[in-house]
């Protein structure tokens, strides 16, 4: 019979299947393989992607999206042709009004970059930034665009990105996961925006909450003598069992699961600890804070430890940011809790020489319409035909803007990058050719990207 600890050891890939979260984790046999696959068609730049997700819908024309002309024409009517197609719900056909940002802007760093007031301690990191002003997407509905962003389909449930790359890469560690979510609360895609779909149940996201528990059941109830015969008896029944079902995926995904919750309790209680982290590091973070200030700082700090120790790809997830009325003070209430861990994350990264091969990614579902159907209208609401989004490190340039949307940001004016376009040039930093990442379903096959999609190689270093 074979020991936790042999099994553990001759198991490069693993997976993880907590609460209810099932079979979870990395790949082994891609990884043990020995030609390498199609897919890998040049040096990576990024070994590994920290994405950091603002759930429904930062306002770029008030963060990133510098708009002199909003300010000057507030309260201006102009031609409502935009603001009603894609299911927007948007009265007011004779004409809509312009509305000026909520908080001033200002140049931050060398590059000058234009950063406003909401997220002033990330304006001193702006020099870190590829700043994309010209994102659009597919689909104006919280579900549909988050999803969209996370999976490339909007009308179907597909593997995520942070499975893809899973597939793809696998992690580094074989005690640890190669996709966690850090999300106290679900987005508006729920779990689908984790999910592996397709893929192999193996490759679907763990999520991890702040607080006592981050994750369910990992500390062990009964001694490592019990655990161990527990496992080895389990995995002799499944290997049994598979060799009746050579090609049931559903029983090697949840032989994954034992092995990767096994690994877990060995790696993971160390790195979701953050009290050995030295206390400037944590004051940087603003661990400290009450509330959900404090949660978003143990987030970013936490994706910093465990990119560190090999994970491939970590999501941290902030909810809130849908903004139809008191824009003012719910966009502020949420930006307070995330800009001083968000800026200390990529100050940390870069000291510690992770920068370089870590590809931060900030986004969001869609923008939020510059005008509105009435000129008092304290809020905004959902904007996919333009929207800023930001990279940073991972082979991207520094102190850069790509992209442009016209004079009062309602539409681009240069340089559209879509959705597609961003997946795309995210695995094109990972050494990943979008088009030749595919898995075959239903007698097709499939990609992140669809049937779209181009890498941008104006924001490449």
């Amino acid at each position: 019979m074979v020991s936790r600890r042999e099994m553990l050891s001759r198991t490069f890939g693993s997976s993880l299947s907590l609460g209810l979260l099932a079979m979870l984790g990395e790949q082994n046999a891609r990884a043990a393989a020995v030609t390498q696959p199609a897919y890998l068609t040049h040096p990576p730049k990024a070994k590994r992607v920290i994405m950091v997700f603002l759930d429904g819908g930062l306002s770029h024309v008030d963060s990133f999206d510098h708009k002199p002309a909003l300010v000057a024409n507030h309260e201006k009517r102009v031609a409502n042709n935009v603001f009603t197609g894609m299911g927007q719900k948007m009265s007011g056909n004779e004409g809509v009004f312009l509305k000026k940002p909520v908080w001033d802007f200002s140049p931050g760093g060398q590059s000058g970059m234009m950063v406003s007031d909401l997220f002033p301690q990330l304006r001193t990191q702006v020099d870190e930034l590829c700043m994309i002003n010209s994102l659009h997407t597919g689909h104006a509905n919280h579900y549909e665009a988050v999803i969209g962003m996370h999976t490339g389909s909007f009308n179907s449930l597909r593997p995520s990105i942070g499975s893809w790359c899973n597939y793809a890469l696998g992690s580094e560690c074989k005690n640890l996961p190669g996709f966690v979510s850090l999300a106290k609360n679900l987005p508006y895609g729920g779990n689908a925006a984790f999910s592996s779909d397709f893929l192999p149940g193996e490759f679907h996201g763990v999520r991890i909450r702040p607080g006592a528990e981050p994750v369910k059941y990992l500390k062990p109830q009964r001694s490592a003598k019990a655990i161990d015969a527990q496992l080895d008896l389990v995995r002799d029944l499944n290997v049994l069992d598979q060799q009746k079902h050579e090609l049931y995926g559903a029983l090697n995904a949840r032989m994954h699961a034992w092995e990767t919750a096994a690994g877990m309790q060995l790696a993971a209680p160390e790195a979701l600890d953050i009290s050995k982290e030295p206390e400037v590091i944590r004051e940087a973070y603003g661990t400290n804070r009450p509330g959900e200030a404090g949660e978003m700082a143990w987030k970013c700090l936490v994706a910093r430890r465990l990119a560190e120790r090999g994970v491939r790809f970590v999501e941290i997830v902030q909810t809130g940011w849908d903004s139809h009325g008191d824009l003012k003070n719910a966009h502020e209430k949420k930006a307070t809790t995330i800009d001083q861990p968000l800026s200390a994350m990529l100050a940390d990264l870069k000291q510690r020489g992770m920068l370089e091969d870590t590809l931060v990614v900030f986004t969001t579902e869609f923008g939020r319409t510059p005008a509105n159907s009435a000129p008092n209208k304290d809020g905004r609401d959902h904007h996919p035909h333009a929207f800023s989004s930001w990279l940073a490190g991972g082979g991207v340039k520094s102190g850069f803007t790509y992209g442009r949307t016209d004079e009062h940001g309602i539409q681009i004016a240069e340089n559209g990058m879509h959705v597609h376009d961003f997946h795309a040039t995210i695995l094109h930093l990972l050494g990943i050719d979008h088009l030749k990442l595919t898995f075959r379903n239903a007698g097709r096959d499939y990609r992140l990207t669809d049937v779209e999609g181009e890498v941008v190689h104006g924001i490449l270093a």
